[in-house]
């Protein structure tokens, strides 16, 4: 069932995807049209007062791409115990992982996500 968005959200969600990260472009070009066996990701969600990075509501997993600012975040903890309870499972990979290993980070989202399905 959909939720309601603020547009101010939904306007910062939108900002999001244009201003996206090099490691963010390159995840989405993995994942995007289904790429990933035939998973459905759609990027920079807004659901629950938070922007998830990608999420495949199918499977609830929820894929997260940080930087350093996200280190040993307290908020970020938070956050994922919020979807967790939700019934979501929360990834979450650093900026330079993602850009120097792909195919490592899309075997993990992969493992996650046939062992929720």
């Amino acid at each position: 069932m959909r939720q309601p968005v603020t547009p101010s959200h939904r306007g910062f969600a939108r900002t999001m995807r244009v201003d996206a990260t090099k490691a963010e472009n390159v995840l989405w070009q993995a994942l995007r049209n289904r790429q990933l066996e035939g998973l459905k990701f759609k990027r920079q969600v807004p659901l629950d007062g938070y922007i998830l990075d990608f999420v495949c509501f199918e499977v609830r997993l929820i894929v997260e791409v940080d930087g350093s600012q996200h280190a040993e975040s307290q908020r970020d903890v938070i956050r994922d115990r919020h979807f967790e309870g939700q019934g979501f499972q929360v990834l979450r990979f650093w900026n330079d992982e993602v850009e120097q290993n792909i195919d490592a980070v899309c075997s993990a989202i992969l493992q996650a996500a046939k062992g929720r399905g």
